[in-house]
């Protein structure tokens, strides 16, 4: 059963996947047969529709859509906004986006939303994406989380992290509610964390331009700030090992990494980890890393 991956930064780190998916083509012996690119996803900066980090990708979208039309992977527009009123519905910028990526080749493009408001103004006006329920809705409670999976208007549902050890209940879904979750894998959040909602509102409010405070995170390693070695701790983890091994054979095929807002040296180190062969890997990392095109820190 193949695997989909579901990659962060499509407009933040486009100089790395032009280097990264010519690889991924040219060279699948690199790679773990079972492994695919199910989406790329992600929002320009200053996009007011979205959320979960502010968005600081400034890759030219026309660019963008060209580089997943070659290669037919999905874009994801990352519109998680979830504090979005009537009157930012009209914003050029958005609509621009999605006018552009909604009929881009024969792979489609989703949007990953949060706000229902925004859902179903998508569904009227752009009715060639599919949507994804965003992790941004904090889905902690399994009733919550199973509903959402019921909903119609999702092909794809991200619960909170903390869920995903949660194996008898996860057991239990349909064969048809399994092939709609998507699994947070690499989150390095404090895993008792009771604000993660408000962060997330947080940002929100900066893409939608207001003047407030940064939010300040409880977690008792915030200082240190994204580390791959911390996110491996955590609880919530899934690894390579996890995928094969627990998930896979249970029929769980969704699989997303998180990472915008971290640096392309990094993301590479994530793709290496989830999608590369051990004996390949430098390879790998020799390749991108000697293309002096890319700004890899």
């Amino acid at each position: 059963m193949n695997v989909f991956y579901h990659l962060p930064g499509l407009f933040e780190f486009y100089d790395l996947y032009k280097a990264f998916l010519p690889l991924f083509r040219e060279h699948r012996e690199y790679f773990y047969e079972w492994s695919e690119i199910g989406s790329i996803y992600g929002a320009p900066s200053d996009c007011l529709w979205g959320g979960g980090r502010v968005g600081f990708g400034d890759a030219e979208p026309d660019e963008v859509a060209a580089l997943m039309k070659e290669y037919g992977i999905s874009a994801r527009l990352t519109f998680s906004n979830s504090l979005l009123r009537e009157e930012h519905l009209a914003d050029k910028k958005c609509n621009d986006l999605c006018a552009l990526f909604e009929k881009n080749g024969d792979v489609p493009s989703g949007i990953i939303v949060h706000s229902d408001l925004l859902l179903d103004y998508l569904k009227a006006k752009y009715p060639g994406f599919y949507f994804v329920s965003s992790t941004t809705k904090v889905l902690t409670d399994f009733t919550r989380f199973e509903a959402e999976l019921n909903r119609d208007e999702f092909r794809y549902v991200v619960p909170d992290f903390r869920l995903n050890k949660q194996f008898a209940k996860l057991n239990a879904l349909s064969a048809e509610q399994k092939q709609k979750v998507e699994f947070l894998c690499n989150e390095c959040c404090w895993f008792g964390c009771l604000d993660r909602k408000n962060c997330y509102e947080n940002v929100s409010r900066k893409n939608l331009g207001e003047n407030c405070e940064d939010h300040v995170c409880a977690s008792p390693n915030a200082q240190r700030g994204y580390r791959f070695s911390d996110a491996m701790k955590n609880p919530g983890f899934i690894g390579i090992g996890d995928i094969q091994d627990v998930y896979a054979p249970q029929g769980f095929r969704h699989f997303k990494i998180e990472g915008r807002s971290l640096g392309s040296a990094v993301i590479l180190e994530f793709l290496l980890f989830y999608m590369v062969k051990s004996e390949f890997q430098l390879r790998v990392r020799e390749e991108i890393y000697l293309d002096s095109t890319l700004d890899l820190f």
